[in-house]
Order: structure tokens, then C-alpha cells, then sequence
């Protein structure tokens, strides 16, 4: 993902023409890593968003919806003390780095002029937003906190002097004559990507690459064309913002020579927004969730070794019938037994043919004990078989239950981890927080809610809590309810009692892609009357069964999905 210097460049050029006037209306932390500002010019409002985020790195205008903490962090408060009411003075970039100045003009407390400069650092891990004071080049606050101990040539703290990054020794290719570009080639080391790559500022390895290709194996001369060609691209701004498609998806905004699959977008903006979407929120909840996802797949797995002890055990138990036999036909038996036999030949009634059966005795024993001792290996044998039969359903159950968090968690956003998590506590798979003082503020849950081609509202849950809560509090009895059929995934609910064809193929297809089955090209999905949905006494959350379904198969389509969702409803 190369968000290199000419990508900056290029999202610098909108973001100068789109902010420039623009006064900053709302200042958010929705996470650690990321701030959105929101800049209001010419009638219309505008949301940066700037990431340090280890990863996705970026800055961009974006549509997207962020869930805004209760509590604004300090870095947060900062920002709006010195930015809030400001006007956006100018965005620029330094030389062809990937480093934006945010320059904003606004007024303090007693209503002096307040410039203030917002530095945004793009540089993977090591990303960064300083707030200065331009006058005074003094730091008043960072979204990350550099001390002197983590870097001794430049520290990242407030009320410490601003430092720019080190210069990496390259060439501004705005600036490079093209005969020097090809003076400082050395066409006999070859690997004349790598050799641009280390000469040009703001290059990523897909751009140095893709102009090594154009030139291949040519002179001189047609380097300096291919040059002299990309370079006047960068001049006149000449972008063309792609999506670019493969083994691996990719984006740039100069059109490069192989990239004959791509998805070309009018603006940079909205190029990195639709690339970026989701893919920063997924890696967050990947890390908050690891934890849990590892707890749940080892009791998965204990619970799968338990059932195989427990078949082992009860293919044992499977003999108690040959120890209750024996029991018998010893005591019928009995006067053929001398003690201190260690085994003897009995006449088997139990058998069409009466065949003899030897019976192994323990010569320490009398006869009567012996008998005994089969007829209490039949009775333990026998009372482990019903026990080990309840233990196996029990765990099967369980690893079902686990199944379906597990699922969850895989397809869930941030805003359903701690619906996760919270129930996780109340079965006891994690420990509980302290309880403070303070009761606990019954939680607002909030299911997906979307509109069928005709009309009829669909309702879907995405963990357990909203699956009960969309089932048994917002379904009526006689609307229509849906599940992938044998399948971990969520309750859909189709708020109408005559829906047509149509709206429960695509009920059934948001239940398909809601569940394990995400990835199939053809999913089992019943539905039926919700008045025929119940759940058992005691059984876990989620859990249900239900009767006179009817089942369609459907192909699960993300982008058909997104089409019907209702994303500005509020519920």
C-alpha cells in the first residue's frame, strides 16, 4: 500500500483546494490512532481523517462513520482549544515527502489572532499529528509521544522544539533535470528500479518499478523520456487515482503500464476512502480480539478432546451386556466352581447354539465373589454409559456455542466486540471486572437494520445479545424469521407476514453472509413463522430451534448486501 510522497502530493492538491477558507466545526478522537476534523467551506462539510495507525498510515477526507468515545482523550482536548472556530489557512506539503502542514488561523481566549500549524507525519509505524506553535516552532502537543529515550536525535513531546525528520539524501523529481536523473543511473549495476528508488524523493517501490518496466532494456534516451514523461505528470498534476487488482489489491494515482485491471475513481480522496474502508477498524478488532479468540478456540478443542476420551470410554461401556452375562451364568453355574479356579466352562443359555463360554475368575476369590464382581462391573459400566452419553451431548453443545462466538467475533465490528465480550463474562468464559460502586447502565443494543428491494424492513443481529433481542423483543409472531441451516450465524428477521419471493432471497442472502458460510457459493438458509422459533429452557444465548421451515440456497453477494443497508437509520 503505497502511500508515498506523490500520493501525498496528489491528496495535498485536493485537500489545499477543498479546506483553504474552511472553518474547523468538530474536532474527534474516535481511537488512539486517529483524529477527524471536520472543516465546513463553500456550504459543505468536509471530514479529514488523519491515522497514524501502524498499518493503514493515511490522510484523507472520508464519508465514513466513526464511533466517538464518552470521554474525549487529552490529545483530543488540545486540538479543539487551539484548532476549534480556526480557519484553515493553507495545506501544503514539504518538498515531496509524505509530510502535510495543516496551517490554521484562529483566535485565543482574549480574542488575539492564534496561528497554529498541524504537522502530519505519514511514515508507517513512526506516524505522527504535532501540534506547533509556528512562531515559536515549539510543540504544544503530539497524537504520539516521542521521548528521548526512544529516539536521542529527536524527541516528540510538548514544549519541546520541533524537529523535522532526516533527510534521506534524495532528489525532488519535480525539481531533478532529466540529463542529471540520467547521470546519476549507473546502466551497467543494473536493477534500475531499486537505483531510482534510492535516488528519487517521495518514490515507493511500485512507482520505481513500473518506470524501470516502461524503459526496459533502452537507452538512454528512453529513460530520459520515461523520465521526462512521469515527471510532467507530477507538474501539471496529471493523476489518475486507481484501485489496482491482483493477487494482492494496490493503489496509486499515476496509471502504470500493467495495471490493466483496475478501478479508476475521479478524485484522490475518494480513492483512498473506498480503499481504506474497513481495513483499519478490521485490524483494530483483531487485536482486541485475539485474546478472546484464542480462549475460545482452546475450549473448542478441549471440549473436542473430551469427546474423543469420552467415545473411548464409551466404546467400553458398550460391553456391560457381556459383564451382566457372565454375572449370570456364573451363579447359575456356581457348582462347578472350586475356589482357587482361575477360569471355567459354562454351557451358555444366551446362545441359539449353547455353546460353551470360558470364564476368567480370580482364584483369590470365592465363586459367590466372583459372580459379584461382573455384576458390579456391569453396573459401573452400565451407569458410566449414561453419564459419559449426557458428558458427550453436553460438549457437543458447547462446542456449537463456541462455534457461533467464534464466527462472530471473525465477522464483527467494533461496536460488537463488547456485546461479545460482556456476555462471555456472564457465562463465565471471562473474568468479570470489578464491580464499581455504580449500578451498570443498561447497554442500547443495535442490530443491522436494512430495506429489501420493495420496501420490507429487514432486521439482522450480529452477536447472541442481538439475536435474542431481534427474535424475542422486536419480531412479531407472525413475521417471518430466517437461519443458515445448520450453520453458525445470525437471526434475520423479515418484518412483514406476507413477504414477496423476492425479499426472502434477499433476507436469506444477508443470513448467508452473516454466517460460517460467508464464503459459499451456495448457502442453505430456512425460514419460517417467528411463533415457530423458541428457545429451550437453559440453553445458551443465541440458541434456539424451530419448526415447519422451508429452505432456499443463495449466494452470498457483500456488495448486493451493502446496496440494502440502512446506514443512517437511527433506532
Amino acid at each position: 500500500m503505497p502511500f508515498d510522497g506523490i500520493v501525498t502530493r496528489a491528496v495535498t492538491e485536493e485537500l489545499n483546494t477543498l479546506l483553504t477558507g474552511g472553518r474547523i466545526q468538530k474536532i474527534y478522537q474516535p481511537t488512539d490512532s486517529e483524529i477527524i476534523i471536520t472543516v465546513r467551506n463553500k456550504g459543505k462539510n468536509h471530514s479529514l481523517l488523519i491515522s497514524n495507525h501502524a498499518t493503514y498510515a493515511r490522510t484523507h477526507l472520508t464519508s465514513q462513520k466513526f464511533t466517538n468515545p464518552k470521554e474525549p482523550p487529552m490529545y483530543c482536548m488540545v486540538l479543539r482549544k487551539y484548532l476549534a472556530s480556526g480557519y484553515v489557512e493553507k495545506v501544503e506539503q514539504v518538498e515531496m515527502e509524505r509530510i502535510i502542514h495543516l496551517s490554521v488561523r484562529s483566535k485565543d481566549e482574549i480574542g488575539d489572532e492564534n496561528n497554529k500549524k498541524l504537522i502530519i507525519e505519514i511514515m508507517g509505524k513512526h506516524s505522527n499529528a504535532i501540534l506547533v506553535d509556528p512562531e515559536r516552532n515549539v510543540i504544544l502537543d503530539s497524537l504520539k509521544h516521542i521521548s528521548p529515550a526512544q529516539n536521542r536525535h529527536r524527541s516528540i513531546l510538548p514544549g519541546q522544539t520541533y524537529v523535522a525528520p532526516p533527510e534521506q539524501g534524495k532528489f525532488n523529481p519535480v525539481e531533478l533535470e532529466p540529463s542529471t536523473f540520467i547521470k546519476k543511473l549507473d546502466f551497467n549495476q543494473g536493477k534500475m528500479g531499486k537505483q531510482m528508488l534510492n535516488l528519487l524523493m517521495g518514490c515507493s517501490p511500485i512507482v520505481t518499478n513500473n518506470l524501470a518496466e516502461q524503459a526496459y532494456l533502452g537507452s538512454e534516451s528512453t529513460y530520459k523520456e520515461v523520465f521526462e514523461k512521469f515527471q510532467s505528470q507530477l507538474i501539471n498534476h496529471d493523476y489518475q487515482p486507481s484501485i489496482i487488482k491482483g493477487d494482492k489489491e494496490d493503489f496509486h494515482v499515476i496509471p502504470f503500464s500493467n495495471s490493466q485491471d483496475a478501478k479508476h475513481f475521479d478524485t484522490v480522496n475518494e480513492m483512498l476512502d473506498t480503499f481504506y474502508y474497513g481495513k483499519a477498524e478490521r485490524d483494530r478488532i483483531k487485536n482486541q480480539t485475539y485474546d478472546l479468540m484464542r480462549m475460545l478456540k482452546n475450549e473448542r478443542d478441549k471440549n473436542e478432546r473430551k469427546i474423543k476420551k469420552q467415545l473411548t470410554t464409551l466404546k467400553k461401556a458398550e460391553k456391560a451386556d457381556e459383564y451382566q452375562k457372565k454375572g449370570e451364568l456364573l451363579t447359575a453355574h456356581m457348582h462347578l466352581v472350586n475356589h482357587g479356579d482361575s477360569k471355567v466352562e459354562v454351557m451358555d443359555y444366551y446362545d441359539p447354539n449353547q455353546n460353551n463360554l470360558s470364564i476368567d475368575l480370580n482364584p483369590n476369590k470365592t465363586p459367590s465373589e466372583n459372580a459379584q464382581s461382573y455384576f458390579k462391573q456391569y453396573q459401573k459400566l452400565k451407569k458410566s454409559k449414561q453419564v459419559v452419553e449426557v458428558e458427550i451431548e453436553k460438549a457437543k453443545k458447547e462446542i456449537e456455542y463456541l462455534e457461533r462466538i467464534i464466527q462472530q467475533l471473525e465477522q464483527a465490528r467494533e461496536v460488537d466486540v463488547a456485546d461479545i465480550r460482556e456476555e462471555l463474562e456472564e457465562e463465565g468464559y471471562v473474568k468479570q471486572k470489578q464491580k464499581g460502586s455504580k449500578k451498570k447502565k443498561k447497554k442500547m443494543l443495535s442490530p443491522d437494520y436494512y430495506t429489501s428491494t420493495d420496501g420490507t424492513e429487514i432486521i439482522v443481529g450480529r452477536n447472541n445479545k442481538q439475536n435474542e433481542f431481534v427474535t424475542t423483543r422486536l419480531a412479531n409472531k407472525e413475521d417471518y424469521w430466517l437461519h443458515a441451516k445448520d450453520i453458525p450465524g445470525s437471526h434475520v428477521l423479515i418484518r412483514s407476514n406476507k413477504p414477496s419471493e423476492e425479499t426472502i432471497l434477499e433476507a436469506a442472502m444477508i443470513g448467508a453472509y452473516y454466517s460460517k458460510a460467508k464464503l459459499s457459493a451456495s448457502v442453505p438458509v430456512d425460514y419460517t413463522l417467528v411463533k415457530h422459533v423458541k428457545k429451550p429452557n437453559g440453553a445458551k444465548p443465541g440458541y434456539v430451534i424451530y419448526e415447519q421451515q422451508q429452505t432456499v440456497f443463495v449466494t452470498p453477494d457483500g456488495d448486493k448486501i451493502e446496496a440494502l443497508h440502512k446506514k443512517d437509520t437511527t433506532q
